[in-house]
C-alpha cells in the first residue's frame, strides 16, 4: 500500500506556492522575528532616527515576548500550510485551510494600519516601488498570498472540466 497522495488534481502554480514559496517566506519571517528582533522591528518603523536606535537597543521584554510568539506564529503557519497540504489532494480540504489563510490575510494587512496612519495610506498600501523590505513581506507578498488563495477559491486553473464540488 503506497502512502503518496497524487496532488495533481491541484495545479503546479498553486502547488508550488503553497506548498513551497509561502512557507519558506514564512520561516524566513519566524527567522527575522525570532532571530533578529531589533532589525525585524527597524523595519517596522518610517522614522530613521527610531530605526537607528531599534537596531542599537535590546527591545524591551514584553516587546521581546511578542516577538517570540509572532516567530512562532510564522513557524505554526508554514509547517501547517506545508504538510496539511502536501498530505491531501483533497480540494475540499484545501479550500478550507486556504479560505482561514485568506481570513487570516485580511487581519495582517490591518496590522498594518499603524503605520498607514503614521505615513500614509498609500504609501504603505498602494506605492509598491517605495516599499521597504518588511512592506514587501507584510504587504506585498501578503497581496499575492490573497491573490492566490482568492483564485483557488474561484476554481481558477482547473480547467473547464474540472469539478470542483464540495465533496472533493
Amino acid at each position: 500500500m503506497s502512502s503518496s497522495v497524487d496532488l495533481s488534481v491541484i495545479p503546479l502554480a498553486y502547488r508550488l506556492f503553497f506548498l513551497y514559496i509561502e512557507p519558506l517566506s514564512a520561516i524566513v519571517g519566524a527567522i527575522y522575528a525570532g532571530g533578529l528582533p531589533a532589525q525585524y522591528l527597524a523595519y517596522l518603523t518610517s522614522s530613521p532616527t527610531a530605526a537607528a536606535l531599534t537596531r542599537i537597543a535590546t527591545p524591551p521584554t514584553a516587546t521581546l515576548i511578542s516577538l517570540y510568539q509572532l516567530s512562532n506564529l510564522y513557524l505554526l503557519f508554514a509547517l501547517n500550510e506545508h504538510f496539511v497540504l502536501k498530505s491531501t489532494s483533497s480540494v475540499r480540504t484545501w479550500r478550507a485551510l486556504l479560505f482561514g489563510l485568506l481570513t487570516a490575510d485580511f487581519g495582517h494587512l490591518a496590522t498594518m494600519i499603524p503605520l498607514a496612519q503614521e505615513k500614509g495610506w498609500a504609501e504603505v498600501f498602494l506605492r509598491f516601488w517605495a516599499w521597504n523590505a518588511m512592506e514587501w513581506g507584510s504587504v506585498g507578498f501578503v497581496y499575492a498570498g490573497a491573490s492566490m488563495r482568492t483564485s483557488f477559491l474561484l476554481g481558477l486553473g482547473f480547467g473547464k472540466g474540472a469539478k470542483l464540488s464540495k465533496k472533493d
